[in-house]
C-alpha cells in the first residue's frame, strides 16, 4: 500500500504491522532493492520503504544531505507518532541514515547501516565527482555501466541478466540533477566528528567484495560510534539484500529482535 509522508511529499510504500521498519535505499538503485526482504521482515514488522527525495515520487529537497536528512526525519515522525522506528540504510540511504541519527537524536531506537561509512577516502571522493561530471556532460547512460559494477561484482552479473537488466532500468530513472547533487555531498561529506552523537545501538554491514563503500569505511564507522557491531558479508558486494537476502536476513535477525 502507497503511503505519503512528510506533508505529502515523501512516497512510500507499507507492508505488515508490528513495530516501525524504514527502509532506506542506495544512490544507484530504488526502493524495489528491498523487494526480495520485504515479505520476510514484514511479518514481524509494519515495513515502510520510501522514495529518497527526488526518487520515484518524493519531491526533491534543496540544502544537501542534512536537508534530506531532516525531510526523512519528518516522514519517520509523521508515521510513527513517537519517532521511535528502526531505521535500516543502504549506501547513500545509509548516509541519510546516519546524517539523521546525528542531527535528530532519538529519532530511531537503532539502526542498520549497510555498506556505507561516515567519509569517503579521496580516491572516493573523486569517483563522486568523476561520475557527476559524466553524467552531467553525457547522461545516466554514460555511467551506468559503471554504476552496476559499484553496486555488484562482474561475476554476479553474468550469472543474473535479468536482474541486471531490471537494476539497468531503475538506475536510468534516476533524475539527473538529484544524482549529481548526491554525488557532489557525499564527495565533500565527513560526519566522523559527531559519531559520538549517535547513542542508540547500531549494526553496522558490509559487503567483503563492495567497491563502492569498502570495508574500511564500516570498520571506521562501527569504531566511532559508541554503541556499534560490525558484520562482514562474505560474496557480497554493495546491495547485499538483493546479492543474497537469506544471508542479508540471517545477519540482521537478532539485531532487529532487540
Amino acid at each position: 500500500m502507497d503511503r505519503l509522508f512528510a506533508d505529502g511529499t515523501v512516497n512510500a510504500e507499507e507492508f505488515g504491522q508490528g513495530p516501525a521498519l524504514f527502509l532506506f535505499h542506495s544512490l544507484l538503485s530504488d526502493r524495489a532493492s528491498f523487494d526480495a526482504v520485504v515479505p520476510m521482515l514484514s511479518q514481524s514488522f509494519r515495513v515502510i520503504v520510501p522514495e529518497l527525495p527526488g526518487f520515484g515520487r518524493s519531491k526533491a529537497v534543496d540544502g544537501g544531505l542534512a536537508a534530506v536528512a531532516d525531510r526523512m526525519a519528518q516522514a519517520v515522525k509523521e508515521a510513527t507518532g513517537s519517532g521511535k522506528a528502526i531505521v535500516l540504510g543502504n549506501g547513500y540511504g545509509g548516509f541519510v541514515a546516519l546524517q539523521m541519527a546525528i542531527r535528530h537524536p532519538g529519532i530511531a531506537s537503532r539502526f542498520i547501516f549497510a555498506d556505507c561509512g561516515a567519509a569517503f577516502s579521496e580516491p572516493g571522493r573523486q569517483a563522486f565527482r568523476n561520475m557527476a561530471a559524466a553524467a552531467q556532460a553525457k547522461g545516466l547512460q554514460a555511467i551506468t555501466d559503471v554504476a552496476m559494477l559499484r553496486l555488484f561484482a562482474p561475476e554476479f552479473q553474468g550469472a543474473n541478466p535479468d536482474l541486471m537488466a531490471d537494476r539497468r532500468k531503475a538506475f536510468l530513472k534516476t533524475d539527473l540533477n538529484v544524482f549529481r547533487s548526491a554525488c557532489g555531498a557525499l564527495a565533500e561529506l565527513d560526519l566522523r566528528p559527531d559519531l559520538k552523537k549517535v547513542t542508540v545501538p547500531a549494526l553496522v554491514l558490509v559487503g567483503e567484495h563492495d567497491e563502492a563503500t569498502p570495508p574500511p569505511m564500516s570498520h571506521e564507522l562501527a569504531a566511532g560510534l559508541p554503541d556499534a557491531r560490525l558484520k562482514i558479508l562474505p560474496g557480497c558486494a554493495h546491495v547485499p539484500q538483493l546479492q543474497s537476502p537469506e544471508l542479508f536476513l540471517a545477519t540482521i535477525g537478532d539485531f532487529l529482535e532487540g
